[in-house]
This record gives C-alpha cells, sequence and structure tokens, in this order.
C-alpha cells in the first residue's frame, strides 16, 4: 500500500460540468439497478431464506463487474468448520505504481420489514412517491451501492483512474457483523487503503450534505430481578411482597434523574456539537407525540451525539393476555446504552452493571449478564481526506457540508481503525432524517442520492490528485 499520489489525468477539481452532466445521463440506469436490488429481499436475520443474500451477493458482483473493476470475488470468513457468515463482495483495481488506494464500504443485507400493515407500499416492490424512492433497503444501504457503482461508471468514461479502488460490500451489517473482523484479518491484503469511505450514515436534512465526524458507541446488558423461587396467589400473599416486575420497574426508573439525564455514574460526555437541532424539526422526524416532554438537558445534537442515552428494549415478564393472577417470581430487562466519543466500552459496562448492582430494590436479587460492546468513533476534522471530502461535498450541493454526528453506532469502524490503523476514514451516506431507515416506508430521495454519486466521484478525483 502506497501514499504517495500519482499523477492525474483527470479534470482540474474545478472542472466538474463534464463529471455532473455524466452522473445525470447516467442516473436512470442507476434507478433502475437500484430498483433491482431493493426486489431482493437479503434479510441476514437467520429466521429469514438466507438463499436470498447470497442472490444479492450476486447482484452486487454483477454490477461492480459492470463498473469497470477487474477483480471481483464473493468472499466469506473462514472458521474452523467451513465459511463464516454472509456472503461479501470484495471488487477491485489495484493502484497505479506510487498511487494510493481508497476502500468504498456499503452493505447489501437489510433489516427485517416488520408488519407489513405498517407499510404504504410493499417493502420489497420499490415505489416512487414525491420524489422518493421506498422499499426496504432503498436508504440502508442499498443507496450506498448505487452511490460506489454511480461514481465508478462517471470516471470510467474519462478513463483509468489513477487510484486503486476497492469495493467492500458486506452482507450482515443488519445482524452485527458477527464474522467482519476474522473476515478482515484473513482479507488484509485485499481489504488495505489509504483512505477508507463508508456510504451507511446520513446527511444533514435534503439540501445539506453532512460528515459524520463521531459516533456513540454501545454496550447492552440483560438484568433479572428475582423476587420469589416460584409464583404464588398475589391476593394470598400480595402486600409484604412485590412482584419482580413491580421491582424491576423500580430499578429501571433510578437509570435517568427526575429532568431524564443518565443517572449512572462512570459515565462520560463530549463535548456540545456546533450545530443544533430545531426542536420541532425533531419532533417532526422522531414522531414524538403531542405533550410529551423532551428528556435531557442541554442541547438537542449533544444530547442526542455527544452524552450518553439509555433505553430498555425488551422485558421478559407475563404478557397481557396470559396474565393471572400471581406474583411474579423473576422478570429480565434488555438495557442498551450508547456511549458517547471518548468513552471505554469496557468501563461503560461496568458503571451500568455497577448501578443495577447497587441500586436492587427492597433486597431482590438482582443479576446483570453482560451483552455486547462497541467503541465510539471520533474522527479529525481537519485531515486531507476530510478536506478533499468538504470540497467534492460542497461542490456536488452547492452548499458547505455539516459536521454531524450520529447516535446511533457502527462498531465495525472500530474493527477497520484496528486492522488498519494508518488509514483516514470517511463515513458518509444517503438518507436523510425523513429515510426512515429499519423503520416501515423506508425511503431515499432520489435527488439526494444523485448528488451523492457526483459527490464520490469528485471526492475520488480529489484523492487521486494528492
Amino acid at each position: 500500500m502506497n501514499s504517495t499520489p500519482g499523477t492525474s489525468t483527470l479534470p482540474e477539481p474545478d472542472d466538474v460540468a463534464h463529471l455532473r452532466a455524466r452522473v445525470a445521463e447516467l442516473f436512470p440506469a442507476l434507478r433502475g439497478d437500484l430498483e433491482a436490488l431493493v426486489r431482493i429481499p437479503s434479510v441476514s436475520n437467520s429466521a429469514f431464506d438466507q438463499a436470498h443474500v447470497a442472490a444479492s451477493a450476486e447482484a452486487v458482483a454483477e454490477l461492480l463487474r459492470g463498473a469497470g473493476l477487474p477483480e471481483v470475488q464473493i468472499l466469506h470468513a473462514t472458521g474452523v468448520a467451513g465459511p463464516l457468515g454472509a456472503p461479501a463482495v470484495v471488487a477491485r483495481r489495484p493502484a497505479p505504481e506510487g498511487a494510493p488506494t481508497v476502500l468504498l464500504y456499503a452493505h447489501h443485507d437489510v433489516q427485517p420489514p416488520g408488519d407489513a400493515a405498517t407499510w404504504d407500499t410493499d417493502p420489497f416492490v420499490p415505489t416512487e412517491v414525491d420524489g422518493r424512492l421506498f422499499g426496504r433497503g432503498a436508504a440502508d444501504d442499498k443507496a450506498g451501492i448505487v452511490a460506489h457503482v454511480g461514481a465508478l461508471r462517471a470516471l470510467s468514461a474519462l478513463g483509468d483512474l489513477p487510484i486503486g479502488v476497492t469495493v467492500f460490500v458486506e452482507g450482515e451489517e443488519e445482524v452485527g457483523s458477527p464474522s467482519f473482523l476474522p473476515f478482515l484479518n484473513q482479507h488484509k491484503d485485499l481489504l488495505a487503503a489509504d483512505v477508507i469511505v463508508v456510504a451507511d450514515s446520513a446527511n444533514w436534512k435534503v439540501g445539506v450534505p453532512g460528515l459524520t465526524t463521531s459516533l456513540r458507541g454501545l454496550v447492552d446488558c440483560d438484568v433479572e430481578v428475582a423476587v420469589l423461587g416460584h409464583a404464588v396467589h398475589s391476593g394470598m400473599f400480595g402486600g409484604p411482597v412485590l412482584d419482580a416486575l413491580t421491582l424491576l420497574s423500580r430499578l429501571i426508573a433510578t437509570l435517568h434523574d427526575e429532568q431524564g439525564n443518565v443517572a449512572v455514574e462512570g459515565l462520560v460526555s463530549a463535548p456540545d456539537p456546533t450545530v443544533d437541532y430545531e426542536e420541532a424539526d425533531f419532533r417532526a422526524d422522531s414522531s414524538v407525540l403531542d405533550g410529551v416532554r423532551l428528556a435531557g438537558e442541554g442541547t438537542l445534537t449533544g444530547r442526542l451525539w455527544t452524552k450518553p442515552a439509555l433505553s430498555v428494549i425488551g422485558i421478559d415478564a407475563p404478557s397481557v393476555a396470559h396474565a393471572s393472577n400471581t406474583l411474579t417470581p423473576r422478570a429480565t430487562a434488555k438495557i442498551s446504552l450508547r456511549i458517547a466519543p471518548g468513552q471505554d466500552p469496557a468501563a461503560a459496562l461496568a458503571a451500568l452493571r455497577a448501578h443495577l448492582e447497587s441500586n436492587a430494590p427492597f433486597g431482590a436479587q438482582v443479576t446483570v449478564h453482560d451483552g455486547e460492546t462497541g467503541k465510539p468513533f471520533q474522527a479529525p476534522t481537519d485531515s486531507s481526506a476530510m478536506q478533499a471530502a468538504r470540497w467534492a461535498f460542497e461542490t456536488s450541493w452547492g452548499t458547505a457540508p455539516v459536521d454531524i454526528g450520529i447516535g446511533g453506532s457502527i462498531p465495525f469502524i472500530a474493527d477497520l481503525l484496528d486492522v488498519f490503523p494508518d488509514a483516514a476514514i470517511l463515513v458518509t451516506g444517503v438518507e436523510d432524517p425523513d429515510s426512515r431507515a429499519h423503520g416501515a416506508n423506508e425511503s431515499v430521495h432520489l435527488g439526494e442520492l444523485k448528488k451523492v454519486v457526483l459527490a464520490e466521484a469528485l471526492l475520488l478525483t480529489r484523492l487521486a490528485q494528492g
């Protein structure tokens, strides 16, 4: 892997008219490619047919062959018992001597569609409404694949790009990328790069691009509260004994203070972002009901990006339909904690465990089962790669990009940094606040997708020129 830029034969940075016209010419076909990908129900959750994930990988490989990349492979990580995880696509054009290499990342698997009744359209029939293309994966992240393909097609008309390009499209991001690190280690030579562009994030809003400079990390655990050896009659024994679900609720209530701030000692916060979110926009984007007071203190972007956030995402307890007049002997909740940039995941999990164990209500037995951890991410904002991205985005959109954080987590970015510590990582994306990734009525704004394709083509030209 080399870091010295080669001699560019591409247009000067201010001569973008040709590329802009080329992207506009290509876009109808790119939209068709996106629609074809959306029609493949490539849900990586093991409860779904994994033949669709394999078919999706084949479709992506074919697109990358057509984008002018001479080396295209469908690969797995390998374990002692054979292949691990879902199929990933790796396509390459090696760098000319002395030129840098850029790795373009996306993923071809999608979330389960959920209840079909909550969708306005069939989740696997791409449908345009008011300039947005609806369908599962239309934004997250098959549009990211199309952005890479479109940029490479646009540049192919200009001859050989004086830069190495590797496209890595994995197939298990939506289930936590369980074989990601083994895959990176086993295919390290294929994936080595000077700059890594991750197309799996979002822009500030329609018409205003964003560069993701921070991501919260993630830790989770299951906490079990036990009060009885077995269920007993609620009338005969209720009163002196509080049931496990009541005590679990009381324990959960200690996790936030009266203002809704996370009340777990030992967690850190990063400085507030330089931009803020209008409350009315946030309420509309998140569908907060009228009259619901927002939790926490400080700026909204700080609460979303640079402070910890804690949620109860599941409870094991008798359902209402199966309730009986008994005292529940034990109940379990899954706690999800998003951690701020700069927080060590192991320290955060230890702090959460200590809080839960030390706040056992009425002497109930509290058992904490540690779950998964993911590191937060903080990017340097003034690197040469970031400067190239700022220029490319501003040139494409006609307005400067906003440095944004993401409240969600992309744990595999920490794996990329572990394996390729000298690489510059740029986190970009095609989503906007109304894309509804993971939810019903997921969509991508087609006009924004066209701008993303142009921006990535411009970014590659700037990186090639050094």
